[in-house]
């Protein structure tokens, strides 16, 4: 079968090659299903693991590739063969980035009605982790002030639909005017154009109930100061370096810093996890969708790799991968 594997970890991605020959993955075990991939997302994760950034750490050589959408197309025993055919979504530490996967059926679901294969394939970690952040870990309420950081991201994004869904306000901040853009088509209803190496938030102070930061780095501090009495600081990522937090302005304001971690939390509790992918379906089924910034065919996904280390990706990249 087709295959992106790394072989090296490297900064520059030169370990990751495309094997047009790469042995199939073993026949499904008992309560496992072989999923023809149909389309894979990327994310930033699969991007970090490339060069060993990230903490989950694949043995070499690894295929990458954390969520993606495909069909049934064989059952191992204790499963009901009426399941051949089905579409599903995928979710996998990584191995989605190939024609193939073998992996339990607790690992797969059905496709939210409206959701096509390349949409389905975006669907699952952007908006499970925005989720879990505002929701679960946030304690977003309808009328709370939100400011989403990185909005122009495909996690970004879906943090700024699922806020308007619970009936927040939302300010959206990205580097770039298409990222803007996109976070209001999105349902942002405020805007503001950062420069990551000196960002300016002055103007917003005091403002938030919420800040959604999946980058961090020279964001931090003046987004920190955004926050009103009793505000959540929602840490998702570091994609802009790991900053210094002045315990003094979460004394001062009563604010909370909280790490959101919807992978470890879904480990760790497992009902949690079920109850949130109900939910980000639910919310599929009235009209959330992924913004798909890059939809390439199998052969072009270091195209899609260069465009996220670059920055310039607005929302999500989607490999086809049954082409």
């Amino acid at each position: 079968m087709r295959a992106w594997v790394c072989h090296q970890l490297t900064d520059d991605r030169a370990g990751l090659r495309l094997e047009r020959d790469w042995p199939e993955p073993p026949p499904p075990g008992p309560g496992e299903l072989r999923i023809r991939i149909t389309a894979c997302a990327l994310n930033y994760p699969d991007l970090l693991m490339l060069s060993g950034g990230y903490q989950y750490r694949p043995n070499l050589p690894f295929i990458p590739g954390m969520e993606a959408c495909g069909v049934i197309d064989e059952v191992g025993e204790g499963l009901m063969g009426d399941l051949l055919g089905e579409r599903v979504i995928v979710g996998a530490r990584s191995g989605c980035l190939a024609e193939y996967i073998t992996l339990p059926a607790a690992a797969i679901r059905s496709v939210p009605h409206g959701l096509h294969d390349v949409e389905a394939a975006a669907h699952h970690v952007g908006a499970l982790t925005a989720y879990v952040g505002l929701v679960h870990r946030g304690r977003l309420a309808a009328g709370d002030r939100v400011l989403v950081l990185g909005a122009g991201g495909g996690m970004g994004l879906a943090a700024v639909g699922i806020a308007r869904m619970l009936g927040a306000e939302v300010t959206a901040a990205a580097a770039s005017e298409a990222k803007l853009d996109a976070a209001k088509a999105a349902g942002a209803q405020h805007g503001i154009l950062l420069d990551r190496s000196a960002p300016d938030l002055d103007g917003c102070r005091d403002r938030f109930n919420v800040v959604f930061d999946p980058i961090a780095g020279t964001l931090f501090e003046p987004a920190m100061r955004t926050l009103a009495w009793n505000g959540r600081y929602l840490l998702i990522g570091l994609v802009g370096g790991t900053p210094t937090l002045a315990l003094n302005r979460a004394l001062l304001k009563g604010v909370e810093v909280i790490g959101v971690r919807a992978g470890e939390q879904g480990r760790r509790d497992p009902q949690s996890a079920l109850d949130a992918v109900h939910a980000i379906d639910a919310f599929a089924e009235r009209g959330l969708k992924p913004h798909v910034g890059l939809n390439l065919p199998m052969p072009a996904a270091a195209d899609a790799f260069a465009a996220m280390a670059a920055g310039h990706l607005v929302g999500k990249a989607v490999i086809r991968c049954s082409e």
